[in-house]
């Protein structure tokens, strides 16, 4: 009965074993570009102009603000 029992875990070590994760890399094949370089379509936010980075800042930071429930508030 014993051996019985060794036999069917180990069984079912094998099968859950084969369920393991993929392997995981360090490297990506996408090279980085800087945020405020941003998308090509004409689905960006007005008075934002892709590439320029101090427009991309203002932008973030009136995001930020819109979000920002003390200013909604007042």
């Amino acid at each position: 009965m014993r051996t019985l029992g060794i036999i069917v875990s180990m069984g079912l070590v094998a099968l859950l074993s084969a369920c393991s994760e993929k392997p995981q890399f360090l490297g990506s094949n996408k090279a980085d570009a800087a945020a405020y370089t941003g998308a090509k379509n004409p689905y960006v936010e007005k008075g934002w102009n892709a590439g320029d980075k101090t427009s991309w800042e203002m932008q973030l930071r009136a995001r930020a603000q819109n979000q920002n429930e003390y200013t909604k508030t007042e």
